[in-house]
């Protein structure tokens, strides 16, 4: 019956890998990925000449690094989709070790860039910041986890993965940056939804994010200034937040022109955090709709190709990959439009950052090899496997 209402991709005896990965990849997700990288390479060359003018840079430099760099992440999704779920696993495993380490060590050798945060390693002719790399490799390993723990006699692999996210958690506070914290809180949340937890479990859980929120009001200044700065009714004009502000309101519906924005002279991070002020300013509600769709498009169709997953592990990963993909750009765009506080995050695949494009690379080339179309088998061989 499961068969007759999704269907199934037979596999094809001899079938070459490429053939086979067109014809069961999900295209609109991946045309989806490829324009929203054409909207931060359009909006990259509106927003980023003016701070290369300051730094004494070509006009284009930074529009030339994204590139690069976006080049990379796209051949690394194309390269990951391409993978069995297997050895998306083995590889994610591998991974979490290398970045877990990375983010550990940050405190002794890593570097703030002057904005009060060490997020960074330093290499000279360029930067690597750890959290980026550790959310989408944490979040397939903990639905590995979750899913492990399903089996008969599995691991406690849900008590595991908890103990992995409260740590990482607190690895993130002590840089600080608690919207990386947040957000792999949330991702790792959804999925112990999804793997069947109590919902009186979940709200304590919640309670304790609070608890943790309060404490860490106290304790950080950082932290407490940025929620200040959000409760404030009054805006500052000279802020980043109220640059943007003003940006948004200027643009109205079809925006002020190409080039005739003036914002990204005055955001030091117009062509990362806050670039949807940019697109919203030049080309006005048009664009940002446009970017609002084509998130949306990323998130639904993975989810309904999820849905029909029987595989614990892909269902748990994806959703986990999907979820946090698509929560990230709600947390950069509610920042913009002042719902939520400020907390340093890009916008996936339309903000500047190598560090960001890359590891964006990577989760959306996992989330795509799991949503491939594959052969479901009767519901009995799940169990069966299960029992082995």
């Amino acid at each position: 019956m499961t068969e007759m209402v999704y269907g199934t991709a037979p596999m094809r005896a001899g079938e070459p890998v490429l053939p086979r990965w067109w014809r069961t990849v999900d295209k609109w997700t991946m045309s989806a990925i490829l324009m929203l990288f054409g909207v931060g390479l359009l909006l990259g060359l509106a927003a980023s000449p003016p701070l290369a003018a300051r730094n004494g840079l070509g006009s284009f430099h930074y529009v030339e690094r994204q590139l690069f760099f976006g080049g990379l992440a796209i051949v690394t999704m194309l390269l990951t989709s391409m993978m069995s779920p297997a050895l998306v696993r083995r590889l994610a495993v591998l991974g979490f070790i290398a970045a877990f380490i990375s983010l550990a060590l940050l405190p002794f050798f890593g570097t703030d860039f002057g904005k009060g945060a060490v997020r960074w390693y330093s290499f000279g002719f360029a930067s690597v910041q750890p959290s980026e790399f550790l959310k989408p490799v944490f979040v397939v390993f903990a639905g590995w986890l979750m899913a492990a723990s399903q089996e008969v006699g599995g691991p406690p692999g849900k008590s595991f993965s908890f103990l992995l996210v409260c740590t990482i958690v607190g690895l993130l506070a002590m840089q600080p940056d608690f919207g990386q914290a947040a957000l792999t809180m949330f991702a790792w949340g959804v999925m112990y939804f999804v793997a069947g937890a109590p919902i009186v479990l979940l709200l304590c859980i919640a309670g304790g994010v609070v608890g943790f929120g309060f404490f860490a009001y106290g304790a950080s200044e950082h932290f407490a200034r940025r929620i200040d700065g959000f409760l404030n009714p009054e805006i500052d004009p000279r802020t980043q937040l109220g640059y943007a502000t003003n940006a948004i309101q200027e643009g109205g519906f079809f925006g002020v022109g190409v080039g005739e924005g003036q914002v990204k002279w005055s955001l030091p991070d117009a062509h990362t955090d806050f670039i949807i002020a940019v697109a919203a300013e030049e080309y006005g509600l048009v664009l940002v709709l446009f970017i609002i769709l084509l998130y949306t498009v990323v998130v639904v169709r993975s989810l309904f190709r999820l849905m029909r997953e029987r595989d614990p592990f892909i269902r748990l990963a994806g959703t986990g990959l999907v979820c946090m993909f698509g929560v990230q750009a709600m947390i950069n765009m509610g920042v913009a439009v002042r719902l939520l506080p400020a907390k340093g995050m890009t916008l996936p695949f339309v903000s500047y950052g190598g560090s960001s494009l890359i590891a964006g690379g990577i989760a959306v080339g996992m989330l795509l090899a799991f949503t491939r179309t594959r052969p479901q088998g009767e519901i009995a061989d799940v169990f069966q496997r299960r029992g082995h």
